[in-house]
Parts: C-alpha cells; structure tokens; sequence
C-alpha cells in the first residue's frame, strides 16, 4: 500500500519501503524496544552471576521504564513547543551511551542506575515515533502506518531476544553493548528526517490547558488504563517471569528462551501487518476488547504446560493479541487528538506505557512471593478480564 505523508513529500506516492521518513521512524521504534527485549533472555545468568534473587531482577525493567512516568510528558511539550528533533536526537544518544555502559558494570547498584540513565534516553521514543507517524499521515495511511511501526517493533523484539539470548552465552554483559546503534540513529534523524516540525503560538499556560482540555472525552480514559493494562500483562508476566519460568522448570538455555520469547513477535508481526484489513471488518473498540480476550487465554494456559515447546501456543495467542489491540489503541488516540497537541497527547500516552512497564514487575513479583509462579500467570489473566470490562463501560459511555 501506498504511505502518503501530510508533508510536502506526501504528494509523490512512494511504497512504503521507499519512503525515507518511515524507514528513519521505524528505526526509532526498533531502539524503543530494544532495552528490554535484548536483555530478557540474559535474565537468569544475570540472577546467577550477580548473585540477584529471582524477583529483584525484574528491576532492571523498573529501572529503565520508571523515568518514562515522569519525563516523557514534559518530552512531549517540549516536542510540541520546540520540535520533536530537538529532543528525540539528544534521547538517543544518552540511551546509546548509558546502554553500552551498564555492559562495564558488575555491581547490581549500579547496573540499575546506568538503566536509569539509559531510561531518561528512552522515555521520549516510544511516543515521539508514533507522533511522528500521526504528523506525517492520515486517515487509513495512518492506522496502515501503525501497522507498519507494530511489525517492525515486532520484528525487533522476535530478533533481539534471539540475539541476545546468543550473545549472553558468550556472558551476561554482552546483549547491553547493543544500545550504541541508537547513536548513529540519532544522527540519522537529525540530518535525514523531514517532518513538519509544530508552530505553537500559545504561551506554555495556555498550551497545558488547550493539551489537557482533550481529556474531557471519556473515551481517553479507557484507552489509557487499556495502555496501562497491557503493558503490566507483558513486561510484568511475559517478559519478567516466563524467561524465569523457562530457566528453572525447564532448564533451558538462554538461546532457547529467546527462541520461544521470539514466536511471540513474529506472530505479532503478521497480525499486525493484516491490521488494515481488520478495521474493514471490525470496529476499534471490538479489535481492543478481543486482544484482552487472547491475553487471558494465553496467560490462563502457561501454568498447565508440561513439555517445553508447548509454550509456543500461549505465547502465539498473545502475540495476536498485542497484534491487534496495541496498535488500535494508539491509532484512536491519534484520531481523538488535535495535531497542535499530538507530541503532548501521545507522551501523556507513553507515560502509561512506562507505568505500565514498571508496575508489572513489581506487581507479579507480589504475586510470586504470595502464590508462586502459577499465582503470576493466574493474576494476570483475571487482571485481563477485569480490564476487559473496564474498557468496554468506558466505550459505551
């Protein structure tokens, strides 16, 4: 399908392997997941080597989405007052150096504060792509853009675990010297990217108030707390405690936990790519309601799996999942939103991912200290339900 952009480039039609400006915001979007993802698999080894307990390492989640709670709202304004380079080319390159750094630590203390640091860079990116996406393109082009930036993010997070998975069977340390490609990225935006940077005329009072007007609608707050919820679902029980739960009820290797980490992404690969074609036939708010539906299954069904490889079928369900509904989910923001206040609206957006991101470690681990590591996955999939229902009063308000 043809992308065209809102821009001046926007009126030559360009596949979208062709469109530069697409190509530098997926590239935005595979750094945005890369500090998590590539390092998951490394989990055990981490907890062996550094002498951590299973349930504190799921802090170096913590630590690297909680800055986004806090910074990437204010990121947002300043995109939107100043311009979205102005702030994604220095993010990238504090997530390059304070990534490549933590590879030189062996104090657990201070690995989590270089993650800090490396989550101050990445606080901004994984709003500001879909920013760009919403300045860029509209109408059907944005949601087959969604689409787009999904897969790619999938691609990202099937290959990095596999990645990294390999690299830490050379040692522990090596999947955190992966952040440096996010510096010659940054370069790339800074010289490459075209996009219509915002004019706002409005004095900083004014513009907090206009941005945070768009909450009125009711619709927003569904939305959000859907944001908040699936991303407690795959960084607290997914990404968190299935490596754990592969490492010692299965034994496997770092490798073939990344294998089984990285189905998951392909299948949210494909289901994101048919996206387009999913919104002919169903509604936004029916495809969001039906991920939660593959989450509680997938989740649901972990406990009961006895043989190693069978552990490709939840994490396939969930990958569908996240396919269909995470996408959704910011392209109806997108469309909810003015563009004036689009950088401010999506970060407010990215704000809920973080907290999302940092609360789930820490509420699965309440739940493993309780109930132990069936007590994770049966948590996660009555919290599915439980949003299931939130989300759907909310749309019918």
């Amino acid at each position: 399908m043809n992308l065209v952009g809102k821009s001046g480039e926007g009126k030559n039609r360009r596949p979208a392997y062709q469109d530069k400006n697409l190509l530098i915001i997926l590239s935005i979007t595979l750094m945005g997941i890369l500090g998590i993802s590539s390092i998951t698999p490394a989990f055990p080894k981490i907890a062996q080597q550094l002498n951590v307990p299973p349930q504190n390492v799921g802090l170096l989640i913590t630590a690297l989405t909680f800055p986004s709670i806090v910074l990437t709202p204010i990121f947002g304004v300043l995109a939107d007052r100043f311009g979205r380079k102005k702030v994604l080319v220095p993010s990238l390159i504090l997530f390059g150096i304070a990534g490549v750094a933590c590879a030189f630590q062996t104090n657990f203390n201070l690995l989590l504060i270089l993650r800090f640091f490396q989550g101050i860079g990445a606080a901004s990116l994984n709003s500001l792509n879909v920013t760009l996406i919403g300045d860029l393109y509209s109408g059907r082009e944005r949601i087959t853009a969604m689409g787009y930036s999904a897969s790619i993010g999938s691609i990202g997070t099937a290959i990095y675990p596999t990645i990294g998975g390999a690299l830490a069977g050379l040692g522990w340390n090596y999947p955190f010297m992966l952040p440096i490609l996010a510096i010659p990225i940054g370069l790339l935006v800074w010289f490459s990217l075209k996009n219509p940077e915002p004019k706002s005329h409005l004095n900083f009072i004014e513009y907090l108030k206009m941005a945070l007007g768009n909450f009125k609608n009711r619709s927003f707050f569904g939305l959000f707390v859907s944001t908040v919820a699936t991303f407690v679902l795959l960084y607290g029980a997914y990404v968190t405690y299935l490596p754990i739960l592969m490492g010692n009820a299965f034994k496997a290797s770092t490798l073939m936990i990344g294998i089984i980490l990285t189905s998951m992404s392909t299948t949210i690969t494909i289901t994101s790519l048919l996206l387009g074609r999913l919104t002919r036939k169903f509604s936004q708010t029916d495809l969001i309601q039906v991920s939660f539906i593959f989450y509680a299954i997938a989740l649901a069904i972990i406990p009961f799996i006895h043989h190693f490889w069978l552990l490709l079928i939840p994490t396939m369900i969930f990958g569908i999942g996240l396919g269909i509904g995470f996408p959704t989910i910011q392209t109806r923001i997108t469309e909810l939103t003015p563009r004036e206040y689009l950088a401010a609206v999506m970060s407010i957006n990215g704000m809920f991912i973080g907290l999302g991101q940092t609360l789930g470690p820490m509420l699965m681990g309440g739940a493993f200290s309780i109930w132990g590591m069936t007590g994770v996955f049966g948590t996660a999939a009555s919290l599915s339900i439980a949003i299931l229902f939130v989300f759907k009063r909310c749309s019918c308000m």
